[in-house]
């Protein structure tokens, strides 16, 4: 296959003046202005086109917000999330900042077919549903829907909703004590109601998180799925690939298939044995 010499230089191009520009983030605090089009084009030497190829993609990135009329300006900082692999304990570190609920629907209704399957229950046995916005020091951060079975828990009070972790509450208030987690994650984007409660703009970038948590018996317990804002939310991994010093054999690189879930900060839950969470980019049949 021939490639295209005048459209690699382009990408080339773009991506060196990306690179320049992410310097002056990092040298930025967030909100401080950066240079406008014009003098970047001046100083990097290169067309208003390039330049501003390489802002649109910052842009949808979250990392600069542009503001008609007054310029370009170094966006919040991104909440961060890592994802650890211990092999003792299952754990979820606190992400970054201070994390609150605002209720949004809670009701009490038949499963139906697919949350049935996913928590192996009848279709037509009661689950509690509720929906609810996480928001970060105030910012409106997440959307998420949970599911959980009504026999299991008699009922979910607004304060346990919107107040402390609620794995905790489970644990002390309904003796439901959470183990292991199977987890999807995939980018979408966002609906022009879901941008209305996130304050983004219709068809943002946003990660999808689908959940299904089991108790210490291996029953299902929650099935989630929540709605992440993309410009706001970043995900950090650290693998493990051998033991430090040695260098593993191929193929045998070990931290790939461990790991915790980030769709539920901040909080955490162990267990005394190892588990697996298996995070992927594809949806799993039937979600």
């Amino acid at each position: 296959m021939e490639i295209d010499a005048a459209a690699s230089g382009a990408v080339l191009k773009r991506e060196r003046v990306r690179d320049a520009i992410l310097e002056l983030i990092e040298e930025r605090q967030p909100g401080d202005a950066i240079p406008s089009e014009r003098t970047l084009c001046a100083e990097l030497g290169v067309s208003r086109p390039t330049l501003r190829a390489a802002v649109d993609e910052l842009v949808v990135a979250g990392l600069l917000v542009r503001e008609h009329g007054r310029g370009m300006f170094v966006a919040a900082e991104k909440i961060t999330q890592e994802l650890v692999s211990d092999r003792r304990a299952f754990s979820l570190p606190q992400a970054a900042g201070a994390w609150t609920s605002r209720l949004l629907e809670i009701r009490t209704l038949p499963a139906g077919a697919r949350v049935g399957r996913k928590l192996r229950m009848s279709p037509a046995a009661r689950i509690h549903y509720v929906a609810r916005l996480r928001l970060v020091d105030g910012a409106p951060m997440a959307i998420e829907y949970l599911h959980v079975p009504a026999d299991l828990v008699a009922d979910l009070t607004s304060e346990e909703l919107e107040q402390g972790d609620l794995y905790a509450h489970l644990a002390e208030r309904h003796d439901v004590r959470v183990s292991e987690a199977v987890q999807s994650i995939e980018p979408t984007v966002v609906t022009r109601a879901e941008a209305d409660l996130l304050d983004v703009p219709e068809l943002s970038p946003a990660l999808l998180f689908e959940r299904l948590t089991a108790d210490t018996t291996g029953r299902p317990v929650e099935y989630v799925h929540s709605l992440y804002r993309g410009d706001r939310y970043r995900i950090v991994s650290r693998l493990t690939l051998g033991p430090r010093g040695q260098t593993p054999p191929p193929g045998q690189g070990q931290g790939a298939g461990q790991g915790h879930h980030p769709g539920i900060p901040p909080g955490d839950f162990t267990t005394k044995d190892p588990v697996t969470l298996s995070t992927r980019g594809v949806v799993q049949d039937g979600m």
